[in-house]
């Protein structure tokens, strides 16, 4: 998770979320200001949405080998394919995604994931889209 702004002094790096509305703040002293008015649980939409974003921390990128990373034209060929498009709606396929995405040694986490017969799948149909 990525460091936010105290969201109660704006002033410091905030290094808590309030358990109810998940608003960073600083210290003590911010959170007993933040509780001097209610606070709410966000719904669930939009506990998914600070979820994802959180999530999209930047990582470093480490490539052994440049023939690893794909070009232009093969992450167009899957951000326009419809089956891969399909085969996201899958929730055990999002959670096998994030699992990866989100561990500290994704892969670990990606061995794991191709005994999954939905992952291994998943990742023949982007293989046959970016080589045909």
């Amino acid at each position: 998770m990525g460091l936010k702004q105290c969201q109660v002094c704006n002033e410091a790096q905030s290094k808590y979320k309030c358990p109810s509305c998940y608003v960073p703040y600083c210290s003590l002293a911010c959170f007993k200001n933040h509780k001097e008015f209610p606070c709410e649980k966000p719904s669930a939409q939009e506990d998914k949405t600070t979820a994802v974003s959180e999530s999209l921390v930047e990582k470093p990128l480490i490539v052994d080998e440049p023939i690893e990373v794909l070009q232009k034209h093969q992450l167009d060929a899957i951000v326009s394919s419809n089956e891969i498009r399909d085969a996201l709606n899958n929730k055990a396929l999002q959670e096998l995604v994030c699992s990866i995405n989100c561990s500290p040694n994704p892969e670990n986490e990606l061995d794991k994931a191709m005994a999954e017969e939905a992952f291994h799948l998943f990742t023949d149909k982007i293989l046959s889209t970016i080589n045909p």
